[in-house]
């Protein structure tokens, strides 16, 4: 698929590793810290490449590697414990979990284990089974489909390259970030054949976290340089 790739704002944090518009703003998830921020992103500051900070929330979720919103909640991917860039925490995940967080307060609501007590890389809301989430299991390379309510898995994709990481679900396939190989690949929920890729080259910044604008307006964000990037497709 061919798409325009640019540099959209910095992020309000120096290791923004997990992304998620909502109808009240952007939502961006510091890694280290695992405070998330709710961005007015209609108008970049020419001064600092910044957009305004409309309010920030605490967690209690560990190296932030993932987030999407779905049933009044933010829904965070902690990649185990956060020793490694901060203090050690007793909430801090031994493995990898998913932390349902009210969006209002920080306070987390749900805490759920990643299938295989594996870490985790992705999460993502699916609006087109509500009710269900999409999680990455990193060791097996898999996105699983889970359900909510009972934390069933109804389906697994099978993830085709190592390091997946942000998804987004559209009606007919669920596009999943391989941050290494620079690639975001569309993926048959029903087959994991791949349906489409889009290929993200040097000098742009390496696409960690994942989430749509519009249909045709992406944004992603990067870990490593602290840039949320906007992707236009051409479809």
């Amino acid at each position: 698929m061919n798409v325009k790739i640019t540099n959209f704002f910095r992020a309000q944090y120096g290791v923004p590793n997990g992304i998620q518009l909502t109808d009240d703003g952007l939502w961006i998830a510091d890694q280290v810290t695992d405070r998330c921020a709710l961005m007015d992103i209609s108008e970049v500051d020419d001064t600092y490449g910044v957009t305004k900070l409309i309010k920030e929330i605490p967690s209690e979720s560990s190296n932030t590697s993932g987030l999407t919103y779905g049933e009044g909640l933010l829904w965070f991917a902690a990649n185990g414990p956060g020793g490694r860039w901060r203090t050690e925490r007793s909430t801090d995940a031994p493995h990898g979990d998913v932390l349902g967080v009210d969006p209002k307060t920080g306070k987390t609501k749900r805490r759920e284990n990643i299938p295989g007590e594996s870490g985790t890389h992705g999460i993502e809301y699916d609006s087109f089974e509500p009710g269900t989430l999409w999680i990455q299991e990193l060791k097996a390379q898999k996105a699983h489909q889970v359900k909510v309510a009972d934390w069933s898995i109804l389906k697994t994709v099978e993830l085709p390259y190592e390091r997946g990481h942000g998804m987004i679900r559209v009606e007919d396939g669920l596009w999943v970030t391989h941050t290494g190989r620079r690639l975001i690949i569309k993926l048959d929920v029903d087959t994991s054949e791949e349906m489409d890729r889009i290929e993200v080259p040097d000098p742009h910044p390496e696409p960690h976290g994942l989430s749509k604008l519009t249909d045709d307006t992406w944004v992603y964000c990067d870990a490593a340089s602290g840039w949320v990037t906007k992707i236009e497709l051409d479809q």
